[in-house]
């Protein structure tokens, strides 16, 4: 099983998803997304794999966010993916990658349901 993680190590709860996967002996792609954004298509994807919007799954609390004006309820998905892949720190984290599922380590405990 691939497992791969968008991590950031800054972050306490990717950090402690990380722990969490390593400690059950899992091995995981670690991908610091900060430094190798995902691009528009592949947020994309795993939004679906997510079943999220861009919108939920953006850090309102950056300030990219309010900088961009990315709080216009106007602006579509689109727009909003592309700011993601230009801006990754608007990304929420950790986004765990397993078995063609995604899921968002917070809680961290919330990545074990794909494994």
């Amino acid at each position: 099983m691939t497992v791969r993680i968008f991590h950031n190590h800054r972050c306490s709860k990717s950090r402690a998803t990380l722990t969490l996967l390593e400690e059950r002996g899992i091995s995981c792609d670690v991908i610091n997304y900060l430094e190798t954004p995902p691009s528009a298509a592949e947020l994309e994807k795993l939004l679906d794999m997510l079943g999220m919007t861009p919108r939920e799954l953006m850090r309102k609390g950056e300030a990219e966010y309010t900088e961009l004006g990315l709080d216009d309820p106007s602006l579509d998905d689109t727009a909003l993916i592309a700011a993601m892949a230009s801006h990754p720190r608007l990304i929420e984290r950790p986004i765990v990658v397993a078995n063609g599922k995604a899921a968002l380590g917070r809680p961290p405990e919330a990545v074990l349901s794909i494994l």
